[in-house]
């Protein structure tokens, strides 16, 4: 699963209003029972009843689920709700003795049934069963609590059986609706999200992911829909339940896995297919499918899973591999086993009209999905508290079935960029946390999503991809093969990874300074990351915890006392160094590294999770290499070397003079790697510079910088003509139109200037080059007026292609026009003009504009309560908007106001943002400390590069 953070929602308002709807709708049939029965006190000397645990026992475990689920996609009369009605039989064995039956139920109405209870146990063939004493919901712990007047036996099984009736909210979240309007006509689409723990809102389930079943699933649906499930339909009936006109599909059982991963969608979709070993389907929107915008996924799904099969040495377990674009979808994908769920911006692409950069998304999120198919659905972590690993894995390996499906990409390598250097960003602060954690810290739904952050996703990546690269990847691969055999269709803790891991490095007599159990825990049971200082005239080595603030106070103990087992690949002379060297202890020497007039350069392509500084002489001479030779020095390390200087910078173990240096030589570098590092860094100096008297000379140097890479994209595509043969080329082209423009290069104004025009003059033609568009549009809408965005929105509004919108979404956000500004970010009120799962992104996006932050910042302000409570538990990214709205603040001012903003929500809490709060005092209180001690010697570096005089 991608980009993932999930949100609280109102739960008491909402289950109030269904209450009373489903009351007028059933009748007397549904009860809703929110208040604890009494139980004759049977408990009362328990400190804690059992159903006021978070977690289940494991006296029961269910073997399968038969679920009849039948959503009705029209309005019910007199609510304007739409609901699903539903009933499902759980067959579980007893594996001890227990008079309670405890099963997750969220925001369900039960029917009561002709024993007058909610639920019905019975034993299969003819068994006896206990009696049913009590039954109740537990809304806190989210239970279905059912008290037996007799105990259940060891070793025997029941059936569970209950009838419910639920909302099918537009919240995202559990069995939902999702919309959108095609050929004038607004359609319904019913489909589901149970990641992490909505299946209980979905039927009554024991929903933790170490408690696997088979699942018998049918569902009721419309004629001229068609219903998808994990499985391969397997009858498809068209009949009629009380006197309306249904179709009934079953689907074949599933394999033995976890409630998360159940999916359902029923739609009036359609689909193109294809068909080797296993039958693969692209289902989305008839408009789209018709269009041909399924038909890169298709072409590249087959290729990815074969790698996938080659990788492990594992067939795909199932018979049909499904892919549907949904139009509200909150996460980027989700791996649902056999029916993967994406956003349409990640499944659609458009040959005429996406960029290559919508292609390469489509591909990897397709490819970290399928990953998931073994490594996290066959083999399934035992809780959330290792969720890195699941998430981490699929990272990595996604890189790898990319490449192995576009070759002429080299997308490895943009692992350096989209994943470590954006983790070491948080890594580095003390609030950040371990990999993995203790299985009892992670216990409430919100800290269960909280777990889905950069840190698992791209941390994880990081430290598996180090892992492989010291181990080599045929070990890696040997020792995940047998892991993934020895645990099919059960569950597992990262001990059981590494000791498997272990296992192949025995089989190959690997060397290692340490068993992989070892040398991993350091990286995953302790936050952060270390810088290794290498001093050339000596050859001593040191290492040390990396912090942005070095003045900040760690608090979260380390079992390792910060001190980490890393591997070393170097070079001297420009040639790499034989063998992999490992920094033990906190100092060392190593004689080879003292350099003379050479230089030292360490952790070649980044393979090593961990920052590099060196001696000043040695800087020097590194900086002198690239101004007069660069291409000596390796591409991911020209990006390294950069975000390392500028890093250290901030952490005051080298001058930002130093720093801002290693940029010098940029006029003469065309590749993407190390200018898209340069950009990121330089990002950070907009955030805190821009709205100061520094921005003007910075704005001249970076201008400066950048002018011969425009003019060299001019010359390679013909006077814009053509488009650049590399993947990252085309990157590139547009980080010089980008920088160029935003830097106030007139011939690159004129040209963004001249080509949206042309477009506003024949709306229908768009000619703009896809891979431009981006740039050309944020350009243009910022240049522009109220004209331009006017236009800007009809054309998001009309868009037929979803990355087509997303690209105009954020331009429209690039205006300088204070009232547009405004009146977009009223616009993420009113979900019919920005879906709720944009409105987090147009709230960013809006903060990132220098004009449009404060205005970003005060309209989460006055607006937090609204959105924290009515946006739905699936629909509003909320961390990610603490981090937009906040990204610039640098000031006391700005410090006290969040302080105030603390305090006055701390109370109701920040549910999944309660972490982003945090790191935004953290990183508001580093910036203010950062602009006071560097802006002057900022202002008087970018003055005297530019020839400007000081004033």
């Amino acid at each position: 699963m991608l980009f993932v953070a999930m949100r609280k929602s109102c739960r008491v308002s909402k289950i109030c209003i269904l209450t009373v709807v489903l009351a007028l709708v059933s009748v007397a049939s549904i009860v809703t029972l929110w208040t604890i029965a009494l139980t004759g006190g049977d408990d009362g000397d328990d400190v804690t009843a059992p159903w006021e645990s978070y977690r289940l026992s494991t006296d029961l475990i269910p073997d399968y689920y038969n679920i009849t689920l039948w959503p009705h996609l029209s309005p019910q009369p007199n609510t304007g709700l739409y609901i699903f009605t539903g009933q499902s039989t759980v067959e579980f064995e007893c594996v001890k003795e227990t008079d309670l039956i405890l099963i997750h139920s969220n925001k369900l109405n039960y029917t009561t049934l002709d024993n007058t209870h909610i639920v019905r146990l019975s034993a299969p063939d003819g068994g006896s069963a206990p009696n049913i004493k009590s039954t109740w919901l537990q809304p806190k712990t989210q239970y279905l609590v059912i008290q037996l007047y007799g105990k259940l036996t060891q070793g025997q099984k029941y059936l569970l059986y209950a009838e419910f009736t639920g909302e099918l909210a537009d919240d995202l979240a559990g069995f939902y609706r999702s919309e959108y309007e095609e050929d004038g006509v607004r359609k319904i689409v019913a489909t589901s999200q149970m990641h992490p723990t909505h299946a209980r809102k979905t039927f009554p389930c024991f929903d933790e992911p170490a408690i696997k079943a088979v699942f018998y699933m049918t569902l009721i649906h419309p004629p001229g829909t068609v219903a998808l499930s994990n499985g391969i339909e397997t009858d498809i009936v068209n009949t009629t339940i009380d006197g309306v006109a249904v179709i009934q599909t079953t689907f074949e059982p599933t394999k033995k896995m976890s409630t998360y991963l159940l999916a359902i969608v029923i739609s009036d979709y359609t689909n193109i297919s294809t068909e080797e070993d296993t039958l693969i389907r692209i289902w989305a929107r008839r408009a789209a499918i018709d269009q041909g915008q399924g038909d890169y996924a298709l072409n590249v799904t087959g290729p990815i899973l074969n790698f996938f099969q080659l990788y492990y040495n594992i067939s795909y377990p199932l018979s049909k591999s499904d892919h549907i674009a949904l139009p509200d979808f909150y996460f980027g994908a989700m791996e649902n086993w056999g029916l993967v769920t994406y956003r349409e911006t990640n499944l659609l692409y458009d040959p005429v009209t996406s960029s290559n950069g919508n292609k390469e998304t489509t591909a990897t999120i397709i490819a970290h999905e399928l990953a998931h198919m073994w490594f996290g659905n066959l083999v399934t972590l035992q809780w959330w508290n290792e969720v890195w690993l699941n998430e981490g894995f699929a990272t990595y390996v996604s890189y790898l079935g990319v490449n192995y499906a576009e070759p002429d990409w080299n997308v490895k390598d943009l692992i350096v960029l989209d994943d470590i250097h954006r983790v070491f960003a948080v890594d580095a602060l003390t609030s950040s946390h371990p990999l993995s954690t203790k299985e009892d810290s992670i216990i409430l739904p919100d800290q269960i999503t909280e777990q889905f952050d950069t840190i698992s996703y791209s941390k994880g990546a990081a430290v598996l991809r180090m892992l492989s690269d010291f181990l080599s990847e045929p070990v890696f691969v040997q020792g995940l093969n047998s892991y993934l055999n020895h645990f099919a269709y059960s569950n597992t803790v990262g001990n059981d990874l590494w000791h498997h891991l272990q296992m192949a490095v025995k089989a190959n007599n690997v060397s290692l300074p340490r068993p992989v159990c070892e040398i991993m825990n350091r990286w995953v049971l302790q936050m952060g990351f270390p810088v290794v200082t290498i001093d050339t005239p000596t050859g001593k080595v040191t290492q040390r915890h990396f912090l942005l603030d070095p003045e900040s106070n760690v608090t979260v103990e380390s079992p390792y006392n910060y001190e980490w087992l890393i591997p070393v690949r170097w070079m001297k002379r420009g040639e790499v160094q034989g063998a992999m060297w490992w920094l033990m202890e906190k100092e060392a020497v190593n004689l080879e590294m003292r350099s003379g007039d050479l230089w030292v350069l360490a952790n070649i392509n980044a393979t090593g999770y961990y920052r590099v500084n060196y001696d000043l002489g040695n800087w020097e001479r590194l900086l002198a290499q690239l101004k007069s030779e660069h291409q000596v020095i390796p591409v991911i390390n020209r990006a390294q070397l950069v975000d390392d200087a500028f890093n250290l910078a901030r952490a005051q173990l080298v001058s930002t003079t130093l720093a801002l240096r290693t940029t010098s030589y940029l006029s003469l570098e065309t590749e993407y790697m190390p200018w898209q590092s340069t950009l990121n860094n330089l990002h950070y100096y907009y955030l805190m510079l821009d709205r100061t008297e520094v921005y003007q000379p910075m704005q001249n140097y970076i201008k400066m910088l950048v002018t011969p890479l425009f003019l060299h994209f001019k010359n390679m595509t013909s006077d814009w003509v053509r488009v650049p043969d590399r993947h990252t080329e085309q990157y590139n082209q547009v980080n010089a139109i980008r920088m160029a423009c935003r830097t106030g290069l007139t011939e690159c104004q004129n040209l963004t200037i001249t080509w949206f025009k042309q477009w506003m003059d024949r709306p229908q033609h768009n000619l703009i080059e896809p891979n431009l568009r981006s740039a050309v549009y944020c350009s243009a809408i910022a240049a522009g007026g109220e004209v331009e965005w006017e236009f800007g929105w009809s054309q998001f509004e009309d868009a037929t292609l979803a990355s087509e919108a997303s690209k105009l979404m954020s331009a429209l956000a690039c205006t300088t026009k204070v009232q547009l500004l405004e009146r977009y970010l009223s616009y993420t009120l009113n979900s019919t003009l920005i879906r709720k799962q944009d409105a987090s992104t147009v709230i960013t996006a809006v903060a990132s504009n220098r004009v449009g932050q404060s205005l970003a910042w005060d309209f989460v302000r006055e607006h937090w309560e609204y959105m924290f409570t009515q946006y739905g538990v699936g629909a509003f990214n909320f961390a990610s908007l603490i981090n937009g709205v906040t990204a610039r603040f640098s000031t006391p001012a700005e410090l006290q106001h969040l302080g105030e903003f603390m305090e006055e929500h701390g109370a109701a809490g920040f549910g999944t943002a309660t972490l982003a709060v945090e790191q935004a005092l953290e990183r508001t209180r580093a910036n203010i400390k950062w602009l006071q001690q560097n802006k002057q010697e900022i202002w008087d570096w970018f003055n005297s590069q530019t020839g400007h005089q000081i004033h």
